[in-house]
């Protein structure tokens, strides 16, 4: 929808040169969204400024850094194809009586000058490849000469370049997602990073687990960067996504046997503000049903997450010091005529704030550890709350 926007903007500045009657009635409909107002963040990510992403692939400041690159920002238009692509490949499957089969495409994108340490996925495109368990690979005369023409027919209609990959992993549903790096992958991406990152084009490798997606009615993928071979972690035990996992089964389990050889970046989906006021629409009218059909609270990977999150909640109870905060809350009662409710008043902000010296610092860390030890509890708490009225709600209407 942007891009039609933006389209629209441009044909409005040739038209006015030549033809006044035109201009008028082209600008008068794109008032309300012109430079009046600033550009929305989501509709930020369909337009580049093509002087600063040059500047930035000459730099490329991801040579010097293993750890570059931080997220990456998928559009719909690029997560639809990805996930029908690699459903596709599982009713294949299927259907001739075997497993799913995994499949494989490649991402066109470019790096976010205005975010540098982020990479934008505008669309992708299916290859002619399939494979079983943990081995998709690109190495086949007619693939390589399918990705030659394709790369040049983009060339001469798009900006962007391929700037990563993708490929699915159709197991089986467990508790833990398949969106892993296998050996192999480990190597086909290390050969794309060698190749297209000294040149100012960053690759990425994005995994797909399409049953996992259908289980859970989300889309079920995540997006990596592979380290350099001289590379090794300064923090032992590190998992892709920056978690210390002591034993060894579980990191295999998650991560497959190269998970100290690759990073996870965040995933995080962006579209334009008329796509989102529609997707709106939907969910209120539509899409509330999802919320009675699925019990998210139920599911083996949320249940077995609940004694971590009471943990950490008891840890930063913890950290409080109950006494001080009474003794604090008493100050300036009178006497000893203090009651329950003012023994156990939490100090605001602003009284903090506005203490001269240390005590107002040591008022303001006190606060900070009030605040998250509160926050998690209430989080906790809305969650089971929610998790209740749900249930509650389908044994009246279902029973």
């Amino acid at each position: 929808h942007n891009q039609q926007s933006t389209t629209t903007i441009t044909m409005t500045t040739t038209i006015d040169t030549n033809t006044n009657k035109a201009s008028t009635s082209t600008s008068t409909t794109n008032t309300s969204s012109s430079t009046s107002a600033p550009i929305d963040s989501a509709d930020a990510r369909y337009t580049c400024n093509d002087k600063d992403l040059t500047e930035l692939r000459k730099n490329a400041p991801w040579k010097n850094d293993a750890l570059w690159f931080k997220s990456v920002a998928v559009s719909p238009t690029a997560l639809m194809k990805m996930m029908t692509h690699c459903h596709s490949g599982v009713e294949k499957g299927i259907k001739s009586g075997g497993r799913p089969i995994e499949v494989m495409g490649l991402c066109l994108g470019r790096p976010d000058p205005t975010t540098p340490k982020t990479l934008v996925v505008t669309d992708v495109f299916p290859l002619p490849i399939e494979g079983f368990e943990t081995r998709v690979i690109a190495d086949d005369e007619d693939v390589v000469n399918y990705m030659i023409a394709l790369g040049e027919s983009l060339e001469c209609t798009r900006k962007e370049k391929f700037m990563g990959w993708y490929h699915s992993h159709p197991f089986d549903v467990g508790v833990n997602s398949h969106c892993f790096l296998s050996s192999t992958d480990i190597s086909t991406q290390l050969q794309w990073q060698r190749m297209e990152d000294p040149h100012g084009n960053p690759f990425l490798a994005i995994v797909v687990d399409p049953l996992r997606s259908l289980a859970k009615n989300k889309p079920e993928l995540k997006a990596f960067r592979v380290y350099p071979p001289e590379y090794n972690s300064p923090v032992v035990n590190q998992c892709p996504d920056g978690s210390i996992v002591e034993e060894e089964k579980t990191r295999l389990e998650k991560w497959g046997s190269c998970w100290n050889r690759y990073y996870e970046l965040e995933v995080d989906y962006f579209m334009s503000k008329s796509a989102r006021n529609m997707m709106d629409i939907l969910t209120r009218n539509f899409l509330w049903m999802r919320n009675l059909g699925t019990t998210p609270s139920l599911e083996p990977e949320n249940r077995q997450g609940y004694p971590s999150r009471v943990n950490a909640i008891s840890e930063n109870l913890s950290k409080l010091d109950v006494a001080s905060l009474v003794a604090t809350s008493g100050k300036g009662g009178g006497g000893g005529s203090m009651d329950h409710s003012s023994a156990f008043a939490v100090p605001s902000v602003t009284s903090g704030a506005s203490t001269s010296g240390t005590g107002g610092g040591k008022t303001e860390g006190r606060n900070e550890q009030i605040n998250k030890a509160c926050d998690g509890v209430v989080e906790f708490a809305t969650d089971k709350i929610h998790e209740t009225i749900a249930q509650i709600t389908k044994k009246d209407l279902f029973s």
